[in-house]
């Protein structure tokens, strides 16, 4: 599994969503963690994305999470770490934080899908001020078009950085035969409830994850910090980042908090 690694303290594993690579998540968290210290960051492509194979022997959810399991055993050991997950990465952090309720000592969520999605919102476009550029071409233009409900200069920049480059990069065939079983055996809160800091974020506008159920999820989480942005889509990170970095600071914050007195 390919990842990228930066800094130096507490690991924090951060699994990016479908469709991109671990640019994605890293562009967006990287700004946070520049000025917060003490933190070593783990960024894995997943399976059938960026650099990191699908093989005929991965079929399911099931095996991804082995392999990042895998992962963590050889990256992490027995170390209490953190893990944060954006999207489909999130439905693989919650499963991450439950089999290791005690090694994974914080998790946060942004616009996490489940095992079933419910009450999605029709795609709206809320701004749509951009005008854009020829080289683009008709398919990563549809796909901004279709990820995005604030349409300026810097989301499209954002775009062009940190997600286009690795939309050529997916096995589509391979995503298809893992996602073809998509619901994991063991659900993620189907154990006690998860007693570390939480983080869940949402978007108000989000016509993929929705803001109901991630909202559902706060009952197993009793140290969850819940909000749901407006003026946000799925592409929440790169659509509000400053209030990203502002609720991601302080969940670091509790994080600290939290361990220092266990």
């Amino acid at each position: 599994m390919h990842y990228a690694e930066y800094g130096n303290g507490t690991p924090v594993l951060a699994l990016h969503g479908a469709g991109v690579d671990h640019r994605e998540i890293a562009g967006a968290l990287e700004p946070i963690f520049c000025n917060v210290s003490g933190f070593r960051r783990l960024y894995p492509d997943l399976p059938g994305m960026g650099h990191t194979p699908a093989p005929g022997t991965i079929t399911s959810n099931d095996d991804v999470l082995d392999i990042l399991h895998g992962l963590i055993d050889s990256t992490i050991g027995d170390e209490p770490f953190l893990v944060i997950g954006q999207s489909y990465g999130g439905y693989l952090a919650r499963a991450i934080a439950n089999r290791r309720p005690d090694q994974a000592i914080g998790m946060a969520l942004i616009c996490p899908v489940g095992a079933h999605t419910r009450d999605v919102p029709k795609h709206e476009v809320l701004a749509s001020v951009v005008d854009m550029p020829g080289d683009l071409g008709p398919d990563l233009e549809a796909a901004y078009r279709s990820y995005f409900v604030v349409q300026t200069a810097e989301t499209l920049r954002r775009f062009r950085e940190s997600v286009a480059p690795a939309m050529p990069l997916v096995d589509e065939s391979g995503l298809t035969r893992i996602f073809s079983h998509w619901e994991l055996r063991d659900p993620p809160e189907a154990s006690k409830a998860h007693p570390h800091p939480v983080l869940i974020l949402a978007g108000r506008q989000d016509a993929t994850a929705g803001h109901a159920g991630p909202l559902e999820l706060i009952g197993h989480y009793p140290r969850a910090t819940f909000a749901v942005l407006d003026r946000a889509g799925h592409a929440l990170v790169h659509e509000q980042p400053d209030l990203l970095q502002d609720f991601v600071a302080e969940w670091l914050m509790r994080v600290r908090e939290h361990s220092a007195r266990q």
